[in-house]
């Protein structure tokens, strides 16, 4: 092997700048250069298309950038009533429109996700979905546009969704621009090691790998993965049995050569124990297979799904794997005799899944299992030494099973939920990427799959992973098995999901302290009054001048204040809050005491001095607490400074 050349060129010298920006804002750059219109519409300005280049380009383009600029005022709401386990879990359900629930996670959750995975509409034509989207807007301008209400004031199902029909003349154009921005926005959710998993079909696989592309830049493409899922019921010219899974990542250079999933680490706590007690008792097949039996019973959190490793032979640990049958009729079919009873074996129904050749060569090399007697098919002797657990980009699994996991768990034959995504295929991705105390958001969450598959893959490997799911409210069809099982939207779906799915994987934990809950938020107008300038009277102007100082909405609640002042400073939802009581004023202590909030009115000196005394690094409380004092306001707010603490007023 040559060592490397040194290069005898000189650095340029703004190449550390370009290297930044390639790595922070790759969809400004077009085939590795920096693209001027594209900086100038990040930047929300406008652009001359005229130029050809290589670029990804649709009608409303212009629009994603310019409106990603404009902030929102929306907030998010919590929901005990409709949570679990309130204030100790660290699992987030947010009820509402995903493109502005990401736009108000921004400052809280920048950089934090370690992993995203999504199932959006294929836009195949018979999708719904909401679009175009525009940041600028306030809640009710946004529902008042897209939509009308109906008499309680919620947004009606033919407002809220518009069916993207082929016929349509901006049918890309119209899926486009509502992914591109949720996309945009999600980027900057994850991690520097963060990846994110894109679940798509043939209708815009390209379109999508060309926004990835852009937003991720194309450095970052980790790889397509082919779902083999032999659910087509309609084939045309080709019998389409597959779909897709499109991975990136934040930054490729920060992940690892390989993925080891959660069953590589029991693997080889599995396999250390076998060599001590090989050790051990020598060649006392019986007593080691014993001693094997007991660590897998004593340690079956651990050992993931590696439990039915627990035969051994003088090669090893094995399992009997029934991989011998066809997923699909029309496998192989040929005679297979008993060795005892010379019976003809009971065969698989759908033939099986190799030649006869292949078959006799595997029994000649003892890797055959028979049962007792012919009525029993023939297993595959799988030892543990040889069990692969890598990443691949095929992946082979019955898309069926979403749907048996909501009906098991729902414990109905009614089809709750279209197409759920199995959670043994969500389960699998999530283990390989992700570990110890690691965030996974889904913001199209659907029936919950992904918060389901965190918590089943925690009792598995006794991980610690955390799961924010996004749901639009989204109504159920009046004529839908869903509506008729008396759900009314596909959010209380998903909630429910959630904990039925708490329930169960606690009753299978056996003790394990599992975080089995979930905050429930809602997407909210904020709980401060917005003040608009118009060209009006001096009068009018003194009068909106004096409402201000009242700038909290009447009766907004305490904890919703809270909540939205928790997403305005950057913390997370999940921060410790404390709350204290002094001079009779109540006051929350917020990541261990770093953060002070006090929404109290007419705090008086000595409240303020206490709050001194506690040294924060920042206190926030209302304009309305020093009630006019103006003497006392200035006086505070050097003292703080002198402390060195940040006030704030609101």
């Amino acid at each position: 092997m040559q060592p490397e050349k040194l290069n005898g060129a000189t650095e340029h010298p703004r190449q550390e700048l370009i290297d930044f920006l390639q790595s922070n804002c790759p969809e400004i750059f077009t085939e590795g250069r920096i693209d001027p219109d594209r900086l100038k519409a990040t930047l929300g300005e406008a652009v001359n298309d005229q130029n050809e280049r290589y670029e990804l380009n649709w009608a409303g383009k212009a629009d994603c950038f310019r409106h990603l600029q404009e902030p929102i005022t929306a907030t998010l709401r919590p929901c005990r009533e409709e949570s679990v386990n309130f204030d100790e879990t660290e699992n987030l359900f947010i009820e509402g429109e995903n493109l502005q629930v990401l736009k108000i996670l921004q400052k809280s959750y920048f950089g934090k996700i370690k992993m995203i995975y999504i199932d959006p509409p294929y836009n195949t034509g018979n999708d719904s979905f909401i679009y175009p989207d525009r940041f600028q807007e306030s809640q009710e301008e946004y529902l008042q546009r897209i939509g009308d209400k109906d008499e309680e004031g919620k947004l009606t199902q033919d407002g809220m969704f518009r069916k993207n029909s082929r016929d349509n003349g901006h049918y890309h154009s119209n899926w486009l621009s509502m992914m591109y921005p949720r996309l945009f926005l999600a980027r900057n959710l994850l991690r520097e090691d963060g990846v994110i998993f894109v679940s798509i079909d043939d209708n815009e696989l390209s379109s999508l790998r060309l926004i990835l592309d852009e937003v991720f830049g194309g450095e970052n493409f980790v790889a397509t993965i082919s779902w083999r899922n032999v659910t087509d019921n309609n084939p045309t010219l080709i019998n389409k049995d597959n779909e897709f899974i499109v991975v990136f990542a934040k930054n490729k250079q920060s992940l690892p050569q390989f993925w080891r999933s959660s069953v590589s680490e029991a693997k080889d706590l599995l396999l250390a124990e076998y060599h001590k007690v090989r050790d051990e008792l020598g060649n006392d097949l019986e007593a080691i297979e014993k001693r094997v039996r007991e660590f897998i019973r004593d340690n079956s959190e651990a050992l993931a799904n590696l439990t039915r490793y627990k035969l051994v032979d003088r090669e090893g640990i094995y399992t009997g794997s029934e991989s011998v049958h066809n997923p699909r009729a029309g496998g192989y079919q040929f005679d297979v005799e008993h060795p005892i009873t010379k019976k003809k074996m009971r065969s698989p129904a759908n033939g099986y899944r190799f030649p006869e050749p292949t078959f006799r060569t595997m029994e000649r090399q003892g890797l055959i299992l028979y049962g007792e007697d012919e009525k029993r098919i023939v297993k595959i002797k799988k030892y543990l030494k040889d069990f692969e657990d890598t990443f691949r980009s095929v992946i082979t699994l019955d898309g069926r099973l979403g749907s048996y996991d909501v009906k098991r768990l729902f414990s109905t034959s009614s089809n709750l939920f279209n197409n759920p995504k199995p959670i043994e295929l969500l389960k699998m991705i999530i283990s390989f990427v992700s570990g110890e105390n690691d965030i996974i958001l889904d913001f199209f969450a659907g029936s919950c799959s992904t918060a389901h598959a965190v918590f089943e893959l925690n009792r598995l490997d006794q991980k610690q992973r955390k799961s924010i799911s996004i749901q639009l409210r989204e109504d159920t069809d009046e004529n839908s098995e869903a509506f008729q099982a008396g759900y009314q939207s596909i959010a209380e779906i998903g909630k429910k999901r959630i904990r039925l799915a708490g329930q169960q994987v606690l009753a299978e934990a056996k003790g394990s302290n599992l975080d089995i809950g979930f905050k429930v938020l809602k997407l909210s107008e904020s709980n401060f009054k917005e003040w608009k300038v118009s060209a009006n009277s001096g009068e009018n102007l003194q009068l909106k001048l004096a409402a201000s100082v009242e700038n909290v909405k009447p009766d907004t609640k305490p904890e919703n204040l809270l909540y939205e002042l928790i997403l305005k400073s950057g913390l997370d939802l999940n921060v410790p809050v404390q709350a204290h009581r002094h001079d009779k004023k109540e006051f929350f202590r917020l990541d261990g005491g770093k953060l002070v909030i006090c929404l109290e009115p007419a705090l008086p000196e000595s409240f303020l001095d206490h709050i001194l005394t506690l040294s924060p690094q920042k206190f926030l409380c209302l304009d309305g607490a020093f009630a006019g004092d103006d003497q006392l306001k200035t006086n505070t707010a050097l003292q703080m400074k002198e402390r060195g603490i940040e006030f704030k007023v609101v």
